[in-house]
């Protein structure tokens, strides 16, 4: 199927929780080279401090006012609105350390690295965590055994898992794809949970004490004013209205990415090339997206060039796009609001393996197969 500007299927996406093997996707010979070279020719792999710096400079001032604001309301349920606030800026943050980590922003890896577990703690996360975390799943994205992002935890993204329910985990499987957005209030409390048991584990942590140190002193931060300046059921209303619109926006910002492409058989073997753009989806909406979702919208080019910087994504994607059309593969693009439609029905469908005793019709699908 010759596809650019594909959505999948009848316009729905790959919504069955493909399990792809290697003839599926025939290797593409010298693909990834010859794209990269285009894109290196171009000069879209300079580095852009003077973006990055408007951003933090932009950042700074935002949390200036928020803090401003914070004062002058005093004891006040308006105090929600900043916490709000507060819930956005430190998702911007979260972007800026995931391209940190990614080499896009400073000139050397090790700057890079510092800079990244700086900023993962200021919105309190353990850098060490995720960046093991997700240099797995760029090197294999959506496959099965092999990406952490599609490891079931209370959500199940494939069928096997979902079978395996049992307890409220298996009454929230069946309803998963409904109850997607409303399980995401929680994220925020499930990276700080993730990220401090790693911390506090016993295997080896690399920069263990200095990213405590941060985290620390970020809650403190954070924490102590709120509880010091606002009634009590103010101040936890204001720790839960920041923690839902901070884990809302991250999975939002994340989850339309991969969500309902292509899953991988851990045996398959793929070209880098086929690897990285079948299980990718872009979104469209241009200079607005790319704010909204710290250019994590430009999915497909950030896969193929992780250390792109955010400015130039949009460049690429022209590069990309055309080299997929020559070469008949599908450039997966749709809207924003489409892609979560796409998520809720995947994971919906993926929850039909919880309902007992019938069977599965995505295992039965396989099985006619």
């Amino acid at each position: 199927m010759t596809s650019t500007h594909t959505e999948g299927l009848n316009g729905l996406g790959p919504l069955l929780p493909t399990r792809a093997r290697s003839q599926d996707f025939p290797p593409i010979a010298k693909a990834y080279t010859r794209v990269s070279h285009v894109v290196r020719e171009s000069g879209l792999l300079r580095r852009t401090p003077w973006f990055y710096l408007l951003v933090g400079a932009g950042l700074a001032v935002a949390f200036g006012g928020a803090v401003t604001g914070f004062i002058l309301l005093g004891d006040s349920w308006f105090q929600l609105l900043i916490a709000a606030a507060l819930g956005i800026l430190f998702t911007q943050i979260a972007f800026l350390a995931h391209e940190a980590a990614h080499r896009q922003i400073l000139s050397t890896g090790p700057s890079n690295d510092r800079l990244a577990r700086v900023l993962a703690g200021v919105i309190g996360m353990s850098y060490s965590w995720w960046d093991s975390k997700h240099t797995r799943h760029h090197a294999n994205p959506n496959r099965v055994g092999k990406d952490p992002d599609i490891e079931v935890d209370t959500i199940s993204f494939v069928e096997e898992d979902a079978i395996l329910a049992r307890g409220l985990r298996r009454a929230i499987t069946k309803r998963q794809g409904w109850l997607f957005f409303p399980l995401l209030t929680l994220e925020g409390l499930n990276l700080h949970f993730h990220s401090f048991t790693h911390l506090f584990g016993r295997g080896q942590v690399r920069g263990r004490w200095i990213e405590l140190a941060i985290i620390a002193a970020r809650f403190a931060l954070f924490l102590v004013p709120v509880f010091i300046f606002l009634p009590l059921g103010m101040a936890f209303a204001f720790v839960g209205v920041q923690l839902a619109v901070f884990g809302v926006y991250m999975g939002a910002s994340f989850a339309p990415n991969h969500k309902g492409m292509p899953v991988i058989a851990h045996d398959a073997k793929l070209d880098f090339f086929t690897k990285q753009v079948r299980t990718s989806r872009n979104i469209r909406g241009g200079w607005w997206a790319t704010w909204i979702m710290g250019g994590l919208n430009y999915q497909v080019e950030h896969h193929l060039f992780p250390s792109m910087a955010r400015p130039y994504l949009s460049k690429a994607r022209e590069i990309v796009r055309e080299h997929c059309r020559t070469l008949d593969v599908p450039y997966t693009e749709t809207s924003m609001l489409r892609s979560y439609a796409i998520v809720i029905e995947y994971l919906n469908r993926v929850g039909l393996a919880a309902r007992d005793p019938f069977e599965c019709p995505i295992t039965a699908q396989y099985r006619r197969g």
